[in-house]
């Protein structure tokens, strides 16, 4: 058994008492949790530096432990058996609707889960859509004492390449769901609360960005 298999079993049955065989499907909640709070401190440097494409790091730093999670539900066995109220946490839409069709037990599982994954990745996507419009029309940084002065803003080659980039980039958000559908559901379990906590941690530190901005200028007056 991994280190991995043992931490997600552990924890489940330290929550089986409250919530019985859907204990493990919370227990990898539960982990992806701890493992985006190991994160934060990198989240929150590459936020400081924000850009398009500012978070890849600590996304990329996930993607050993979302093919940990694949590994434990489909070849492992340890934890096969566990289920999410009606479906097996290793089992894929489409086997889930060969037991009982889009309505049946299982599939109703997995519409729950790609309803709230199109959630979280429509709330990302209007996030994203309004931080590149604030970032095409932000000011540029005042230039140094005795520099050529800076330009008031992006130039119109650097604006439309932000609106272009503000009209795909959200978009990717809707990809969790087509990979969504291909994993097993403990996988995306693991997606639907790693995407939640990016969209929630970046709206967060955007607020505390926001809020340090506004104490600034009132000390300023």
């Amino acid at each position: 058994m991994s280190v991995f298999t043992h931490l997600v079993a552990e924890l489940g049955r330290l929550l089986e008492p409250v919530l019985a065989e859907s204990a493990t499907a919370a227990a990898i909640v539960l982990f992806t949790v701890l493992v985006r709070l190991a994160l934060h401190p990198l989240s929150r440097a590459a936020f400081r530096g924000a850009t398009p494409v500012a978070g890849c790091l600590p996304l990329l730093l996930q993607l050993p432990v979302f093919f940990l999670m694949y590994q434990a539900f489909t070849s492992g066995d340890e934890l096969l058996a566990h289920r999410l109220f009606a479906a097996p946490l290793g089992a894929r839409w489409t086997e889930a609707l060969g037991e009982g069709g889009l309505l049946g037990a299982q599939g109703l599982v997995f519409l729950g889960l790609f309803a709230a994954i199109g959630v979280v990745a429509a709330w990302s996507a209007v996030r994203g859509r309004r931080a590149a419009a604030a970032a095409a029309l932000a000011p540029a940084p005042a230039a140094p004492t005795g520099a050529a002065a800076a330009p008031a803003g992006m130039s119109p080659e650097q604006q439309e390449v932000m609106r272009k980039l503000g009209g795909v980039l959200p978009l990717l958000s809707f990809g969790t769901l087509i990979t969504a559908a291909v994993v097993p559901l403990a996988a995306g379990l693991y997606l639907l609360t790693t995407t939640a906590w990016s969209v929630a941690e970046r709206a967060w530190l955007q607020h505390r960005k926001e809020r340090a901005a506004a104490g600034a200028a009132r000390s300023s007056l």
